[in-house]
């Protein structure tokens, strides 16, 4: 009898140090899905739903950890699992709702729903993560949402649980309404301040409102409080990046740190899936291309989720092209159209911009000029990726297509540093062009001077002391007077422009200009010849003085002077 008693007693006594032990790896496994280390809580949820096939709490928070991962399928199987061992604990039927609602299916996730009110009405657990689920989908239900997180609140009278203010800040947050949410974070920290989420949402709230110092003051207070938690460093690397585009002359610096504690995120974590996804992106901001490149390669590797597949094939194409791959990278962003087709809106000007110069990296130009102009058209931005198409074109003497590039690129995008050089460029292809035409004996449309003419007229506006500019407007002008029709001395006015500004405005820059003094002078003189002798051979001789052995200068002066003497003597 004794015997039996010391047994029952023994274990009775394992039977409360198991439970505890359970409570334990339970909270371990919430602890590791708060801090993003899923393989870890994945590996503790299914020993306990082993050991404890009846307690459904442990499938519920397995079924999370898949949605997080964006393994569906394997969270419906937990959830109904869960129903099964235990068919009256009501967030399993959440669990399978918030699957019906990531399969779009809205009228089957209310049913869900409802049979867990059925079940865990009076719960503030039940309100809670349905208004979770609510918002957990790229199209969130914010309408509904609150309604439920308020409730949760209510029931959960003496706000014991954080993690309803955590959600409440969460609602307010994804709406960028960061006023709102601050309350709830605040509230949800006093409650218990050993959570740091709320610290780190709030960190990043401030890098929303590009408060980047605050931001980082506060993230960093959530590393020296436990610099093992990995969430921290990822939202610290997320805010240093953001800060790095508008804080230039820290740029390098920034981008470096934000990459060292991104890293130091991925090493705290276990290296999931979607935290190498995130990874991958943010190489891309960082410029690390062979880096993303190896990334993106075990990416595509591991990836079991379809609607991965144009992101992954995105970066792939990118990272292939800036490492000198482009055969790769026209097959990866092929890829990334053919998946775009059901879904265009997927499709980014990026993409198009980075399959056209893959192109004309491997002498598909006309293809690649369709691609990169359309990028353009989406995003003015990408204006200057089409310099290099022009650049190529005027090496292959095809001036039209040179022209129209430059052009594209300047009139799209006023704000660009190169606007200025674009327009010029764009001209300067449009006489070349016309030359070539007439050159050949082929017909050249004068339309292309005219177009030229307002080309340097815009650059002639933004940069009015650009010198040289003159000199390629009068050129224009003299091309057109050509035409018999034309009125003379239309390039008179731009020479005179020009001489003024090398000989008045910036004499110092005469010694850089004599081939276009000589051309300016020598035009005014010969423009003045019958109508201003005097100052057409006041003209010729400047010419001289600058070119000494002109004999155009030369024999105009003695013919001048020729006729200006027959006039003196009208008798001989």
């Amino acid at each position: 009898m004794k015997m039996i008693k010391k047994a029952m007693t023994l274990g009775f006594g394992l039977m409360i140090m198991g439970s505890a032990a359970f409570a334990q790896s339970l909270a371990d496994a919430k602890k590791a899905i708060d801090a993003e280390q899923y393989q870890k809580a994945s590996g503790i949820l299914k020993s306990l739903t082993a050991s404890q096939p009846k307690k459904g709490e442990n499938y519920f928070y397995l079924g999370n950890v898949y949605l997080k991962t964006d393994d569906i399928d394997s969270a419906k199987a937990v959830f109904t699992n869960g129903t099964v061992a235990e068919p009256k604990y009501a967030l399993n039927y959440v669990g399978l709702g918030n699957v019906e609602l990531l399969n779009k299916n809205a009228s089957a996730a209310q049913a869900q729903f409802d049979k867990a009110l059925s079940y865990g009405a009076k719960d503030y657990k039940t309100h809670l993560f349905i208004g979770k689920a609510l918002i957990s989908t790229p199209t969130p239900d914010f309408n509904n949402s609150l309604a439920y997180l308020e409730k949760a609140d209510e029931l959960d009278s003496k706000d014991l649980d954080e993690e309803v203010f955590i959600a409440l800040g969460d609602y307010y947050a994804l709406q960028k309404l960061n006023s709102n949410a601050l309350k709830p974070y605040l509230r949800s920290i006093s409650i218990n301040p050993n959570n740091l989420r709320p610290i780190v949402q709030t960190g990043r709230m401030y890098t929303r409102a590009y408060n980047f110092a605050d931001a980082e003051n506060k993230l960093k207070q959530a590393i020296e409080t436990d610099p093992n938690y990995g969430p921290a460093y990822r939202e610290l690397a997320e805010t240093q990046m953001e800060w790095s585009r508008s804080d230039v002359k820290r740029t390098k610096e920034l981008q470096a740190s934000a990459l060292e504690n991104y890293r130091k995120y991925l090493n705290l974590t276990d290296k999931s899936f979607d935290s190498r996804l995130r990874y991958a992106q943010f190489l891309v901001y960082v410029n690390d291309f062979q880096t993303l490149d190896e990334v993106a390669t075990g990416l595509a590797a591991d990836n079991t989720n379809p609607s991965k597949d144009l992101l992954i094939a995105r970066l792939r194409g990118y990272a292939a092209y800036e490492t000198e791959k482009f055969d790769q990278s026209i097959a990866n962003l092929k890829v990334v159209f053919e998946k775009g087709k059901s879904e265009p809106g997927r499709i980014q000007p990026s993409d198009y911009a980075y399959y056209g110069k893959a192109l004309m990296q491997t002498n598909q130009d006309s293809l690649a000029f369709i691609n990169i102009k359309q990028a353009v058209a989406l995003d003015s931005t990408l204006s200057d990726e089409l310099v290099e198409i022009g650049k190529k074109f005027n090496t292959a003497r095809r001036f039209d297509l040179a022209a129209e590039a430059y052009g594209i690129a300047a009139e799209s995008n006023s704000a660009s540093p190169s606007v200025l050089t674009n327009y010029f460029r764009a001209a300067s292809s449009l006489v070349t062009h016309y030359r070539v035409l007439v050159a050949a004996n082929k017909p050249a449309d004068k339309a292309l001077l005219a177009k030229a003419d307002k080309y340097y007229d815009v650059v002639i506006k933004l940069a009015p002391d650009f010198e040289s500019t003159y000199l390629s407007r009068a050129a224009v002008a003299k091309l057109m007077e050509e035409n018999p029709t034309a009125p003379v001395g239309l390039a008179k006015p731009y020479y005179e422009k020009f001489v003024e500004l090398v000989t008045v405005t910036k004499p110092e820059s005469a010694q850089n200009h004599v081939k276009g003094l000589v051309e300016a002078y020598g035009y005014l003189a010969y423009l003045l010849m019958d109508t201003e002798p005097e100052k057409s051979i006041e003209y010729f001789n400047k010419v001289l003085s600058l070119e000494p052995d002109n004999k155009y200068a030369a024999d105009n002066i003695k013919y001048l002077n020729s006729v200006q003497q027959q006039k003196k003597s009208p008798n001989k």
